[in-house]
């Protein structure tokens, strides 16, 4: 099976200003103004944050690890993949395992990587790297950020899918990684 060719790519819009509105250690906001090709002028409000990397911890015996994790712009505790920012000068793969490690207590195995997106593409140019880690063992000791509140348990790979089938697993990085794992033909039914 196939899959198409990507689209004739479109003329990009040519920037006639720029500046920041907001800047943190967390995240900008840009506001830039760009030419719509036809001498119209309009605004365009652009989210700037690292890139990241999310990881789909598969155990020695097929079990999957997810994180119930509080989440604070909406109030809720669900179940999540370990995922995380891409710190300057590391590379997606070691971003993988540390956020593995970190959130979830899970090393070693074998990191295979997945189709990456991008969450945010109508106002951010950010892009996750999604991974698998096959193989990989519980017992490391982890170490969430003290904003983050954080619990891993281990699942059966058939609770999971019903997890993310039935719509309940909410956080787009890991409905997506999920879902590229087992689109894997390794683990079709």
């Amino acid at each position: 099976m196939s899959a198409p060719p990507e689209p004739e790519p479109f003329a990009p819009f040519a920037r006639l200003q720029s500046r920041y509105v907001y800047r943190s250690s967390w995240c900008d906001l840009r506001r830039d103004v760009v030419d719509l090709g036809d001498g119209t002028a309009q605004e365009y409000h652009v989210f700037e944050v690292p890139d990241a990397a999310v990881v789909v911890p598969e155990l020695e015996d097929g079990r999957i690890v997810l994180i119930a994790q509080y989440r604070y712009p909406h109030g809720r505790t669900h179940w999540e993949v370990p995922a995380g920012r891409i710190a300057p000068g590391e590379s997606p793969a070691d971003a993988a395992r540390r956020e593995l490690l970190e959130e979830a207590g899970c090393s070693g195995g074998e990191l295979v990587e997945r189709p990456g997106f991008y969450p945010l593409n109508g106002i951010s140019d950010h892009w996750v790297h999604a991974f698998t880690l096959r193989g990989c063992r519980l017992g490391g000791e982890r170490t969430p950020d003290a904003s983050e509140r954080i619990r891993a348990e281990a699942f059966a790979a058939a609770d999971v899918r019903a997890l993310l089938l039935s719509g309940r697993l909410c956080d787009g990085f890991s409905a997506l990684a999920l879902h590229h794992h087992f689109a894997d033909a390794r683990l079709a039914p």
